[in-house]
């Protein structure tokens, strides 16, 4: 199958989120799907990631700390921000047109073979199963796609499963508390493996106490980050673990939120080898590790970053290394735009959007897109003086860019997809 001819495979089978909840969850599709192509995913350790947010950067340190290893790494992510191929990827490298079409073919055939109609997200993360046990992967690092009992990707037996933290998300399929999300999240867990979990909330411990495993490390019992602090181009870090101390850790990304996300992939790297890490190899690991778009810099003068924060916990980590780390002197102008499913208003609160002096609202290139006219309405609710509306994330940008001096910051969010958008337009528009 050709690539072209893929993305209209894939295009055929969309399903985008229901506004309700699943009524008869099930694994079996992709189990189907699977069994005809020789059950692929158990051709290779795993370790499984899930969590609200911080999954993809601990996903994307955990690769580069394996790699460092000199292992073979498949890593499976989602949503991407610009090409479907960022979301299958062999270290740290997305999978080529040419083979993500083989990947998909193959799948179609399955698909004919089982008699199932799968979604776009099985089709995907099967066709990754699949490319990682024909590439001979020696360990795929699996990002669930939504919360984790019924995702797509909980059909593989882990070697770690990872649960980065807690917080509300996806209230229209789990909830409404925390303790439900925290349900459905450790539903990753299984027995022969380690679980690693980074949320500190003591209250949802026994939660994971209950789901099977061989052992459980809990941060703030079993692992700590015993010092982070803002550094030149990233945060200088202390990890304390159950096997080892790592003092003065250097991670290129920015936001106290990336000193938690190391520490919980070093705990989980730890983990599936079972022994503490060398110093050489994490330092050696953590200096390749790149996130597009998350809280990523690509402009200076005016300062322009982007950042793919898409719910509230998401945003406040967002509006709290802008303000706090970044510190801008100059007009503040944040470009935002969100999905549907989720409070808007919780959203632009916890991005403290009456703080900026002006206010682009954007329509995200998704069917599932709240309208900017809806964002603008609940921005001027809120106390937003100067906001304006774009019917695209691209003209939205040549609104900030047209409008920003060189002392000024334009911060655009509050959806993946308009992250990438931002990103596609802005390395044609920016010096």
């Amino acid at each position: 199958m050709k690539y072209s001819e893929a993305l209209s495979y894939l295009d055929s089978h969309a399903s985008y989120e229901k506004t309700g909840r699943v009524t008869d969850p099930s694994t079996a599709n992709i189990e189907s799907l699977l069994s005809v192509l020789g059950d692929p995913q158990r051709d290779y350790r795993v370790i499984h990631v899930t969590g609200t947010n911080g999954k993809g950067s601990t996903s994307q340190i955990m690769t580069r700390l394996l790699m460092a290893h000199g292992l073979k790494v498949g890593t499976y992510s989602s949503p991407h921000l610009e090409h479907v191929t960022e979301r299958i990827q062999i270290d740290a490298e997305p999978v080529s047109e040419e083979d993500f079409g083989l990947a998909v073919g193959a799948i179609s055939q399955a698909e004919t073979v089982s008699g199932v109609r799968p979604s776009y997200f099985e089709i995907v993360t099967a066709a990754a199963f699949r490319w990682f046990s024909d590439s001979a992967v020696d360990v795929a690092v699996i990002e669930v796609g939504m919360l984790g009992r019924w995702d797509a990707t909980n059909i593989v037996q882990p070697d770690v499963s990872v649960i980065t933290n807690i917080a509300l998300d996806h209230t229209e399929f789990a909830g409404p508390t925390l303790e439900h999300i925290a349900t459905e999240k450790a539903g990753i867990m299984k027995e022969g493996s380690v679980a690693v979990i980074g949320d500190a909330n003591e209250s949802l411990h026994p939660i994971f106490q209950r789901e099977p495993h061989d052992a459980l490390l809990l941060r703030g019992h079993d692992f700590e980050v015993m010092d982070n602090h803002l550094a030149l181009g990233g945060r200088s870090i202390h990890i304390k673990t159950p096997r080892a101390e790592y003092v003065d850790v250097f991670v290129p990304l920015h936001g106290w939120h990336q000193g938690d996300n190391t520490a919980v992939a070093i705990v989980a790297t730890e983990a599936f080898f079972d022994k503490a890490l060398s110093t050489d190899i994490v330092n050696e690991g953590l200096s390749e590790v790149l996130m597009p778009g998350r809280f990523e810099v690509l402009g200076h003068q005016p300062l322009v970053i982007v950042d793919g924060a898409h719910n509230p916990a998401g945003a406040d980590v967002c509006a709290s290394v802008f303000f706090e780390d970044f510190d801008p002197h100059g007009q503040r102008i944040l470009v935002v735009g969100a999905l549907g499913g989720r409070d808007i208003s919780e959203t632009l609160s916890a991005l403290r959007a009456d703080e900026f002096e002006r206010v682009i609202c954007c329509t995200a290139p998704s069917p599932r897109a709240r309208s900017a006219k809806e964002i603008a309405e609940v921005a001027t609710e809120m106390g937003c003086h100067n906001v304006d509306i774009a019917d695209s994330v691209e003209r939205a940008c040549d609104l900030a860019l047209a409008d920003a001096t060189s002392d000024d910051a334009i911060l655009i969010t509050g959806s993946l997809y308009v992250a990438g958008a931002a990103r596609a337009h802005l390395r044609k528009v920016l010096p």
